[in-house]
């Protein structure tokens, strides 16, 4: 049997579950690493200027791909960078191994030079962590990581001391026995009779579709048109929900609009396929509910269930449509699907500019993307206004994907996982969306994109200001405090940094701005100046928020602050 070093077996080993390359920071507690993949061909070391960086652009690879992505951190702190952007990782639910390097073996416990724990501080974002104290642990390690990664969906951490990787031991043939392999989950038929006698019990069925619908379109349809049901999707469903969908009437939730909130509450009886919606507020009370969904622990955890399933929602769906009643009422779809052509005519209407402004609506700017970017385009989104444009305004057509930090909800998360997408998937227009401070937070990573020629296409929504963190604080009776940005021209610190930058304000500009940016043969940036009291209304406003509004406007005035108020009525009133 060939002896090889731990470094040669974990190389093998990714390089036979399919990696490609490794996003990180060099430090010498990796040397063993990055020299061994140095002489190796179909793996390369992407090397980038942040950690979190690196473990961003690891889950978009994965998501994009739906394969194992890695990332690798130096002792200390090139491991706590990459901390946020796994736990964004593992809540995503994407399969990313983080090679942690560590101090050597017998230093562990001193308090010595960039000391940490890593097997407790990745405890909480990982399947999977363990250390490699001998050599002889490596086979068993790094393939037990692969399948976890991969066969749990989310994260797994190897921790490699730096006195370890180079020692040697028996290293036999690769093996990894669940790779490319699928199960299904099948409720019993039982099960499911009981949740069709539910259904079709009920007048008014709804739908709440999610991320679990993934590779279940047909199925999902026909459901829909059994139970004359609309369909109220999660944002991490729709691009697997809105194509081609006669039946969807949008989101619900903060990001929503009225068709979708009231297309939920609205109904007597609701069909969860799987999601995770978080937000109890947003379910109805009375309601009969049916949840499906692989997880047992997800079931009935945001709102009461009547009948869980656990299975695969394609196959749960199949079971289950031969037993659907036939229905002669079409009144709940329809008021829904009215409500839904009326929300799409108020999002258009806001979408626009005139021609001479000093800034942008930021909905024209969206709106304008979504339609000069590719059929096949992978969009990024930044937490806060970015997410809730890319919600409303991008059109998902069964081609294009939508990466965010949707449940872990990390600022700074889209630049990195634009590039992350783009080597994953070279040839494919990749645009991110960002927020002003998410795009300065993580501004170090417009040099990993300069360094690595990767040609994404990013834009700054720059209102100067922690844009939704100031609707919150609005909604709450609070004068915003600690949210205003002194930015810069973002088009010009990306020139500067080597990729093309463009900065425009008037909305007469802005088409060919964009045009442009698209068009061109490398990165390139837009810094789109658009106005900061821009509202993002929900679809319902709850009266707590209403009197808080009110609030704010009575201390705007009392403080001196009446200027905004009336920017906020030229912005969203005066239109």
């Amino acid at each position: 049997m060939a002896h090889k070093s731990v470094a040669e077996i974990i190389v093998d080993t990714l390089q036979a579950a399919g990696v490609k390359r490794i996003f990180g920071v060099v430090g010498d507690s990796l040397n063993d690493i990055t020299n061994t993949i140095r002489t190796r061909e179909g793996i390369e070391f992407v090397g980038v200027r942040h950690e979190e960086g690196g473990a961003f652009a690891a889950g978009a690879d994965a998501y994009v791909t739906g394969d194992l992505a890695v990332c690798a951190g130096s002792c200390g702190p090139g491991n706590t960078h990459l901390l946020n952007g796994l736990f964004d990782c593992h809540r995503s639910r994407v399969p990313v191994l983080a090679l942690a390097a560590q101090i050597p073996n017998p230093e562990i416990g001193t308090g010595y030079f960039q000391e940490t724990h890593p097997e407790r501080i990745f405890q909480e974002c990982s399947h999977f962590c363990e250390m490699i104290s001998v050599p002889e642990q490596a086979v068993r390690t790094i393939e037990r990581a692969v399948t976890a990664a991969l066969g749990l969906q989310g994260v797994a951490v190897v921790i490699i001391p730096g006195d370890v990787g180079h020692l040697k031991t028996e290293a036999p043939e690769v093996r990894l026995p669940t790779l490319g392999r699928r199960s299904t989950i099948h409720p019993s038929q039982a099960d499911i009779r009981q949740a069709a006698e539910l259904l079709n019990a009920g007048d008014k069925v709804t739908i709440l579709a999610g991320i679990g619908c993934a590779g279940a379109h047909a199925e999902l349809l026909q459901t829909a048109a059994a139970l004359h049901a609309p369909i109220v999707h999660a944002l991490r469903g729709k691009e697997y929900i809105q194509p081609n969908n006669p039946y969807d009437v949008g989101l619900t939730g903060l990001l929503g609009m009225p068709a979708g909130y009231h297309a939920l509450l609205d109904a007597d009886a609701v069909l969860m396929l799987g999601t995770d919606f978080p937000y109890r507020q947003f379910y109805p009370d009375d309601a009969r509910i049916v949840q499906v969904d692989t997880r047992p622990d997800h079931i009935g955890r945001r709102t009461r269930v009547d009948i869980g399933l656990v299975g695969d929602v394609a196959e749960t769906l199949r079971a289950l449509l031969p037993l659907l009643s036939p229905r002669n009422d079409f009144s709940h779809l329809e008021a829904a699907q009215e409500r839904h052509r009326a929300d799409e005519a108020e999002l258009a209407e806001l979408a626009t500019g005139e021609a001479g402004d000093t800034s942008l609506h930021p909905q024209h700017v969206a709106r304008l993307i979504d339609e000069l970017a590719s059929e096949d385009a992978i969009f990024t989104c930044d937490v806060g206004t970015p997410t809730i444009w890319a919600a409303r305004y991008l059109t998902m057509n069964g081609k294009r994907r939508l990466i965010g930090s949707f449940v872990h909800g990390s600022m700074a998360n889209a630049v990195s996982q634009a590039y992350g997408a783009a080597l994953a998937q070279p040839g494919r227009q990749v645009v991110a969306l960002c927020g002003d401070g998410g795009v300065a937070m993580l501004l170090s990573e417009l040099l990993t994109i300069r360094q690595h020629k990767v040609p994404v296409k990013i834009i700054v929504f720059n209102n100067s200001a922690l844009g939704f963190v100031e609707l919150e604080m609005k909604a709450a009776g609070l004068l915003e405090y600690g949210t205003e940005l002194d930015n810069p021209d973002f088009g010009a610190v990306a020139q500067a940094a080597g990729l093309r930058g463009f900065r425009v304000q008037d909305p007469g500009d802005l088409e060919s701005v964009l045009r442009e940016a698209l068009a061109h043969d490398g990165p390139a940036l837009v810094d789109a100046v658009v106005k900061r009291q821009e509202l993002s209304m929900p679809p319902s406003v709850a009266p707590s928020q209403a009197a808080g509004f009110g609030l704010y406007a009575a201390k705007a005035l009392m403080n001196g602050r009446g200027s905004e108020l009336l920017e906020l009525a030229k912005t969203n009133l005066f239109r």
